[in-house]
């Protein structure tokens, strides 16, 4: 079992509900689930409450269909989202938790992943999620 993990902060110019809610909805996903470039979200379904599930399937130019799934374990709009990560490149016990702070008429965003099976994975992990959170603030 690892216990390597990642942090990541990225601020963004928008109310803190409306980043968070960007999480819990398909749509959204499949506008920002984007690790890497050429990468596209072609389908993405969440069930959003406590013990609900949500699944993401990432399209990647060379590697084809990455389905990502997890459980929600706690939604508290619109301060912190923790969920289960279940991936191809994921171990057991994988979690996220995001927090959202008001800051400067925006919203900071704080990523938390822990459990990685290496630091490989967790420095694409790292470099998978920054990219995201830019795609987000796009998308937004």
């Amino acid at each position: 079992m690892s216990d390597l993990s990642l942090d990541i902060s990225h601020h963004m110019p928008y109310p803190p509900e409306r980043v968070f809610d960007a999480w819990l909805d398909p749509e959204m996903l499949m506008k920002f689930m984007l690790p890497g470039p050429g990468m596209s979200v072609p389908e993405a379904s969440s069930d959003a409450k406590v013990g609900g599930r949500f699944r993401i399937i990432m399209r990647a130019p060379e590697a084809g269909d990455l389905p990502h799934e997890g459980e929600y374990l706690e939604i508290d709009r619109p301060n912190r989202l923790r969920f289960t990560w279940v991936s191809p490149y994921s171990q057991d016990d994988s979690t996220v938790t995001l927090e959202f702070s008001a800051r400067d008429g925006g919203t900071d965003v704080r990523l938390h992943h822990v459990r990685f099976p290496s630091e490989e994975s967790r420095d694409n992990h790292q470099g998978g999620w920054t990219m995201i959170l830019q795609a987000l603030e796009a998308a937004l």
